[in-house]
């Protein structure tokens, strides 16, 4: 961990791309409309799939804003083998990625709707289980792109070998930001459900500690992450591999 720290902080001081939300070095309109599926295993992809989700992107206008439309409808099953089915509407604008609104509802009865202006996130919310609907009034005094969906950062700021972006990152269950760095490790065969990928490995540490959370396998066209592990605080990787669908 010591070394892994070493190695973050020694790139932080070089030559290395910080980003911010609003930069004019992510253009996230390397994006096109699309639709994918992910499949979600553990520690292998060789065991019983544990979630699957389909990520549709479509493009529009909002008051004169060219924006991104992600819908996001998944299930997963659960430590007693319960199904759980879940759908997110998230809306970005389609430069800049800047976060603009979120939605999140379940079949266990709970959701999550906010609108963000800057650092400003307003909604409402509803834990599973509780029939009271609260309100969600914060201010993020550094606004990020969306934790769950970070792995579009890094090909929306262009991916070379080597290269290393430094970004916040915030989600709707975090009161403040917190910085990541990508690494651009290079180009690797990716094998993803019966094809082989030459895809761009990239790796997500969180500045702080240098902890590694997770690497991405990223291309250039449809469905962009072609997979990634995504590394738990109890030792297991959640292993996803992800395909194009018509």
């Amino acid at each position: 961990m010591l070394l892994a720290l070493i190695s973050v902080l020694s790139l932080s001081a070089g030559d290395t791309l910080r980003l911010e939300v609003g930069s004019a070095a992510v253009d996230g309109r390397v994006y096109q409309p699309h639709k994918a599926r992910v499949r979600v295993h553990l520690d292998s992809t060789s065991t019983p799939v544990v979630a699957e989700w389909t990520n549709e992107l479509t493009v529009g206008d909002s008051a004169g804003r060219e924006v991104m439309r992600w819908v996001t409808r998944g299930t997963q099953t659960g430590a007693g083998g319960n199904r759980m089915t879940w759908e997110i509407f998230q809306t970005y604008d389609r430069k800049t990625l800047a976060p603009l609104g979120y939605a999140r509802s379940s079949s266990a009865g709970g959701f999550m709707r906010l609108t963000i202006d800057g650092g400003r996130v307003k909604g409402t919310r509803k834990v599973p289980g509780d029939s009271t609907v609260q309100p969600v009034d914060l201010t993020v005094e550094r606004m990020g792109f969306i934790a769950s969906a970070s792995d579009l950062v890094p090909l929306a700021a262009g991916l070379k070998e080597g290269a290393v972006m430094i970004a916040p990152v915030w989600g709707p269950e975090m009161p403040q930001s917190e910085l990541r760095v990508f690494t651009v490790v290079g180009k690797v065969p990716t094998p993803v459900e019966g094809k082989v990928w030459d895809a761009w490995k990239v790796e997500e540490r969180r500045h702080s500690d240098g902890q590694l959370l997770a690497a991405w396998y990223l291309v250039e066209e449809s469905p962009y992450m072609v997979a990634g592990d995504v590394f738990m605080p109890d030792g297991r990787v959640r292993k996803m591999t992800e395909v194009a669908l018509p």
